[in-house]
């Protein structure tokens, strides 16, 4: 004989509900013509009134204020969304170092989305020796993929000018005008040729992954058809080199 679920909870039902106890669902079992109890599965997530603390949120609003329209500030960035291994192969250690590391600020260009300026607002729990280590290590991440990182104090509330005194070196430093090839301002549309190089030392050296490049061809454009080196890595590394045998 199968008991029935009483569909009135009462106090005791409630209160159990209210403290994450599993809900019954009816569950109709065919091979015997009854209907079944079964637990109902509660995911216990709730959404954080803390996403931001105060003094993070006022240091956001303020730097979302000097960096205008052109810029993007996001927040809570996980380093392994940032940044990828190169030779993963090699190197499996250095992704799982980076995985559950995030930080605090990232600043982009509004157009492209390029990183710009990575910050950290330093609290007193940096001063621990586990967070001084964790502190260097990251460093090292952002010093060897050539992105600067600011580290600001954290403070109950901040001045536009000071913040604007120490971010503008590094905006200015990441943003400087320099002479591109069409092929090095705007990624082009790009797939593997057919004409792969004759061996790897024919084919150049990708200066940020380490790795021989592959030869590609533009396919849509003004330079549809044209040749170039290409890094493997692409769309995470978009380093270019020119190919000089065209025909």
């Amino acid at each position: 004989m199968t008991d029935t679920l009483n569909e009135n909870p009462g106090c005791l039902g409630a209160i159990f509900n209210l403290f994450g106890g599993k809900k019954k669902v009816k569950r109709v079992d065919s091979s015997a013509d009854t209907t079944i109890d079964e637990p109902e599965e509660v995911f216990p997530y709730r959404l954080r009134d803390d996403f931001l603390s105060p003094a993070e949120f006022s240091f956001y609003r303020i730097l979302s204020s000097l960096t205008g329209t052109e810029r993007v500030v996001q927040s809570k960035v996980r380093l392994a969304d940032l940044f990828f291994v190169a030779r993963p192969n090699e190197n499996a250690k250095y992704y799982n170092k980076i995985t559950a590391k995030h930080l605090d600020f990232l600043v982009c260009d509004a157009t492209t989305m390029k990183p710009l300026l990575g910050i950290e607002l330093d609290d007193a729990s940096h001063q621990r020796s586990e967070r001084i280590e964790r502190d260097e290590f990251v460093d090292k991440v952002f010093q060897a993929a050539s992105l600067p990182l600011l580290h600001v104090p954290n403070q109950r509330s901040y001045s536009t000018r000071e913040i604007d005194a120490l971010i503008s070196p590094h905006i200015d430093i990441t943003n400087s005008h320099k002479e591109t090839s069409p092929a090095e301002s705007k990624p082009p549309a790009v797939q593997i040729s057919e004409n792969k190089p004759a061996s790897p030392a024919a084919a150049p050296i990708c200066p940020k992954c380490g790795i021989p490049m592959v030869l590609r061809i533009v396919t849509q454009g003004e330079h549809k058809g044209k040749k170039f080196y290409g890094c493997p890595n692409f769309p995470r590394c978009r380093e270019v080199k020119p190919y000089s045998n065209q025909s």
